[in-house]
């Protein structure tokens, strides 16, 4: 049951985040931590999400638009590694208030406040006809970047800012999807490397220990899978749907977290 549900959420949510371009750790990590400990779960959709966003580049990489991966990626990797870094200060804030929902014990914190507010206004823009057709001027795209990359270091959420940037630039739908894959994975890869670096230096957690790596490989492998079979789609998804699919993910993670689901 364990591997079937992993991969059914793999494929599924990899398949949806091709075109939206966030989601795929927000919404797999909760079904990591039903058969792990939280902790593991958090290093096992990591590196699910690492594999799966290098195959997406792999897969859509060649319709980036190179200039905005540039001015848009640099700045957000160069934040994200100063928001991984205060993570541990972060840490410290504590919390305003937690309850339970069942087994589940959700918390609430005053960055995932904050970060369910900024992906509410963004959604607005995505979501509302008179805003839908706003758009960012390329010049914003290194602010962009700073947001996206910091807080992606900071909770890993990157992907929610970095697409609502994106959608507003005026580029079309293929272009959205590679450049989308090939800054998450840029984005990825540094804050992948500082995790790894915190975790080892301070020896909390044995990559090797217990049964992740089978569920890993699950998770990986049906991801691969959802990317397949939405790239089949690609051509007929237009920017417009894309801003939909954009829209209605961020209202939902918005309300994970300020709520202290997520």
């Amino acid at each position: 049951m364990d591997f079937l549900l992993i991969a059914i959420a793999a494929l599924l949510v990899s398949g949806l985040t091709l075109y939206s371009g966030f989601g795929l750790g927000t919404l797999l990590m909760p079904v990591f931590a039903l058969f792990l400990p939280v902790d593991i779960a958090v290093a096992s959709t990591a590196v699910v999400h690492g594999a799966n966003s290098l195959f997406k580049v792999l897969v859509v990489g060649r319709h980036a638009d190179r200039g905005i991966v540039w001015r848009f990626g640099v700045p957000a990797i160069l934040a994200a590694f100063v928001g991984a870094a205060a993570l541990g200060y972060v840490s410290q804030l504590g919390q305003w208030t937690q309850y339970s929902v069942g087994p589940h014990n959700a918390v609430i914190t005053p960055l995932k406040v904050i970060m369910a507010g900024l992906m509410l206004a963004f959604a607005f823009f995505e979501l509302l006809p008179r805003l839908r057709e706003f758009t960012i001027d390329q010049r914003y795209l290194s602010l962009g970047g700073v947001l996206s990359g910091f807080f992606g270091g900071l909770s890993g959420h990157q992907g929610a800012l970095r697409s609502a940037f994106l959608a507003k630039v005026g580029i079309p739908a293929t272009a959205f999807v590679g450049t989308n894959a090939a800054i998450g994975f840029l984005v990825d890869l540094a804050r992948i490397t500082i995790y790894a670096v915190m975790v080892f230096l301070g020896g909390a957690l044995d990559p090797f220990a217990g049964n992740q790596w089978p569920l890993i490989v699950t998770g990986i492998i049906a991801a691969f899978t959802g990317v397949l079979i939405g790239k089949r789609f690609l051509h007929k998804i237009t920017i417009s749907r894309v801003q939909t699919l954009t829209g209605v993910l961020l209202v939902l993670i918005a309300l994970g977290l300020g709520s202290g689901l997520i």
